[in-house]
């Protein structure tokens, strides 16, 4: 059973604030549209803003860019790029309101199905916020998993390498692979 009870918009900024400090790497926050599944796994909650969905994406970005620890990759649906005009009047609108917002950041497109998967897999372990707004456009939804802000990728890299050369124990160490490509395992 859920023991994040989803919530209605209340103050959904507020629960992120509250949140965001908790959150490390492994958590995810998505900023879904309004069609986006309720998931099961217990580590998510879902909040309905009652928001446009660039405004929410534009304050949850900035709250993550006040924020010391940690820093988002973003995660987009890879059929977003592919809904036509005609099927979702103001995707194209859409489509370039989100250029313009994650200008300068990495994203990477993952077949929806896929990403949803990968949330319920991580609710199990680790904790996600899913904030719905008001948008009725199909794969709109941008996920963002967190990462570590002063630790990165390279550097985690350098640093399972030495465990591995200098082995463990007497042991050869194995390999793990950085925070972001990691995947939990259940003990």
């Amino acid at each position: 059973m859920n023991r994040h009870r989803d919530r209605e918009s209340g103050s959904w900024e507020g629960r992120l604030q509250h949140l965001l400090p908790l959150y490390g790497h492994r958590n995810w926050i998505v900023v879904a549209d309004a069609a986006y599944p309720a998931q099961a796994s217990p580590g998510i909650e879902t909040l309905l803003t009652g928001c446009d969905h660039v405004k929410v994406l534009a304050k949850v970005f900035a709250a993550i860019g006040a924020s010391s620890h940690v820093r988002a990759n973003v995660f987009l649906d890879a059929e977003l790029k592919r809904v036509p005009e005609k099927d979702a009047p103001g995707v194209s609108a859409f489509r370039k309101k989100l250029h313009r917002l994650l200008a300068g950041k990495e994203t990477r497109e993952v077949a929806h199905e896929l990403i949803i998967e990968k949330l319920d897999q991580t609710g199990r372990l680790h904790r996600i916020l899913i904030l719905k707004s008001t948008l009725a456009i199909p794969y709109t939804s941008v996920f963002l998993e967190l990462d570590c802000a002063y630790w990165s990728e390279e550097a985690e890299e350098r640093l399972r390498n030495v465990q591995a050369r200098e082995g463990a124990g007497g042991r050869q160490a194995r390999q793990v692979r950085p925070l972001s490509r990691r995947r939990s395992r259940k003990g």
